[in-house]
């Protein structure tokens, strides 16, 4: 019963901290299919933690994995006295392969994440007046993954007069290209704090060239 016990402990041990690592990703993505992006954001404080919670997975479902396979201790007295009991779904190695391989999706899911967004819209190309022309690098906080990046992108694709961007969580920024005659700084920096993240600063850089 002791053993079952600590199984069903480290199994959800190991699930939970999976889950955990990489809930600053998950959530932009639980946002989007809600259609409430201001929460994507909700989590970001957990990145830093993300290498120490996968660690922490990676143990606790190796040390149940190592509970399942170790041999159970028998009694010479009452071997014969009962039959073995059979082993529930929940503490069946089967029920552990599931939990071992969601654990893993969990954890890598910010190799993936950029699967479930649909991909931006392309504006309409547009011819736009050289005076016009005009770029812009806002800095962002929050931004931890590709899960990200792909929901800053997608609400600026939603913007009329941003012709071109690029999103990087790594420099924690984007770069925006739009015809100021359309749109300007503010409605920019409006568009991608409705992610959640926050624009931090912006700075007006050169025309993007032609």
């Amino acid at each position: 019963m002791t053993r079952i016990k600590s199984l069903d402990t480290f199994t959800g041990a190991g699930v939970l901290s999976a889950i955990a690592a990489s809930l600053c990703c998950i959530t932009p993505v639980i946002a989007l299919l809600a259609g409430s992006s201001s929460v994507a954001a909700n989590f970001s404080w957990l990145e830093p933690a993300r290498p120490y919670l996968i660690g922490l997975s990676i143990a606790v479902l190796a040390f149940a994995w190592y509970l399942k396979l170790k041999p159970a201790k028998t009694n010479d007295v009452d071997c014969n006295c009962e039959t073995t009991k059979k082993v529930s779904f929940l503490q069946s190695k089967t029920f552990l392969v599931i939990v071992t391989v969601f654990a893993i999706l969990m954890m890598t899911f910010p190799l993936y994440a950029k699967v479930f967004y649909p991909k931006p819209k392309v504006q309409a190309a547009t011819v736009v007046a050289v005076d016009n022309k005009q770029q812009a690098k806002f800095t962002i906080q929050g931004m931890t993954c590709e899960a990200c990046e792909e929901h800053v992108n997608n609400e600026l694709s939603k913007v009329t007069g941003v012709v071109s961007y690029k999103t990087s969580y790594a420099t924690r920024s984007s770069l925006v290209d739009f015809d100021r005659s359309k749109v300007n700084e503010s409605a920019i920096e409006t568009a991608i704090n409705k992610t959640g993240y926050k624009v931090k600063s912006y700075v007006l850089v050169k025309p993007p060239a032609q």
